[in-house]
């Protein structure tokens, strides 16, 4: 006789957010609130905020808002469910922008650019989607199972799906250890 546990999870949540840095918080915090009160994981929550924040960054980033407004006038929109059978989807929707959402390749020292390849790497599955209005909606399916109890525990591969580019090794400097190099700021 195998016991069935219903959890209780918000069919969906849907919300405007600025366009821009000011309600990305408050998306977040409203999709953790939401998620925990329905008896998700908080490794599975974790990596949903994390995509949520990188989905609306990049629409603020590389998107226009929804409509007819300017950037940083209008909104994005940003949208999760969880269907009947537990999947996870996060959406954010913007008005289009001048290229596609795709991975990059940055450099080592670049200060963005892995937000797709983080997702990737956390994700079960991700695409694009436009509408005849212009809209770009990025979607992501955050985890197939949110009922599954090993949901958001496979990150100890985390580091060998997410790849940088090779480093050259600097050879070591015979004589010298590493706090030779301070000796002389003095």
């Amino acid at each position: 006789m195998a016991l069935v546990v219903a959890q209780e999870v918000p069919t969906s949540s849907s919300m405007a957010v600025p366009h821009g840095p000011a309600g990305v918080g408050e998306a977040r915090h409203r999709m953790r609130e939401q998620l925990r009160s329905g008896g998700v994981s908080e490794a599975v929550i974790d990596d949903a905020v994390l995509i949520l924040s990188e989905l609306l960054s990049n629409a603020c980033k590389h998107g226009r808002p929804l409509g007819d407004a300017l950037a940083g006038d209008g909104d994005v929109r940003a949208a999760w469910r969880v269907d009947r059978g537990g999947r996870l989807t996060v959406e954010v929707t913007d008005g289009g922008g001048p290229t596609r959402p795709a991975p990059a390749t940055p450099s080592v020292t670049a200060h963005g650019g892995r937000g797709l390849n983080i997702i990737t790497a956390l994700a079960d599955d991700w695409g694009v989607r436009d509408d005849a209005r212009g809209e770009v909606t990025v979607w992501v399916v955050v985890h197939d199972d949110v009922h599954d109890p090993d949901a958001g525990h496979c990150r100890d591969a985390f580091a060998t799906r997410v790849t940088g580019p090779t480093v050259a090794r600097i050879p070591a400097m015979p004589g010298m250890d590493f706090g030779d190099a301070f000796d002389n700021l003095d």
